[in-house]
């Protein structure tokens, strides 16, 4: 059997703290997994601005409900939840994606968790689920038998994409395809849905 992981922000959903960056005025909180491969020192990074810009859970969070998903991402989801199950497996924080999973037709999701200082909204850090979660998670996919078709476009994907019988990306920067040449990209959802059947293919095959 197949189950679909998929990230979220940048393959369904715009970049959340490109967002925030963009609505702040706080250039510096565009830097994201595309940028940093190392996720604790980006989170840090970011953790640190917004102690010292005064923004905390309010702020950012009447942002991200009013971030939509990318155009052809709910059809290209509808398209792959008719086909498989569908697990989203994304660094994000629940306190920033609950907003967006009504637009999304309520997937699954697996995400991490933010320290909230109740008083002051003020994020005070943040609780990883477990390291390296999305390849965790593919990984005991198939430990009970399932084949894993994962699709991610950034550095913290690519663990995932290694872990899965076959690793897709979606719009990735040229510096992360340079470094892992061996992942088919797309850059379109149409493109996306090819190379998922293309995968089904090979995967049946090996089977057979």
């Amino acid at each position: 059997m197949l189950i679909a992981c998929l990230d979220l922000e940048g393959v369904l959903i715009p970049e959340l703290w490109i967002a925030v960056a963009e609505a702040t005025g706080i250039p510096e909180l565009r830097r994201t997994t595309r940028d940093e491969p190392d996720y604790d020192k980006l989170m840090r990074y970011r953790l640190d601005i917004l102690e010292k810009r005064g923004l905390g859970i309010a702020q950012i969070s009447r942002v991200i409900e009013g971030v939509d998903p990318l155009p052809g991402g709910p059809e290209f989801l509808a398209w792959l939840r008719a086909r498989c199950p569908v697990v989203i497996l994304s660094d994000t924080f629940y306190g920033f994606a609950r907003p967006l999973l009504p637009k999304l037709d309520f997937p699954t999701l697996f995400c991490h968790e933010l320290v909230i200082d109740e008083v002051s909204g003020r994020i005070a850090g943040y609780r990883l689920r477990m390291p390296d979660q999305k390849r965790a998670c593919v990984k005991a996919f198939r430990s009970v038998g399932y084949q894993i078709i994962a699709a991610g476009d950034s550095y913290n994907d690519t663990t995932m994409l290694g872990e899965a019988d076959e690793g897709l990306f979606f719009r990735p920067p040229p510096k992360v395809v340079a470094e892992f040449p061996q992942f088919p990209v797309s850059q379109s959802y149409a493109e996306l849905q090819a190379a998922f059947e293309a995968a089904e293919r090979r995967i049946a095959s090996r089977a057979a």
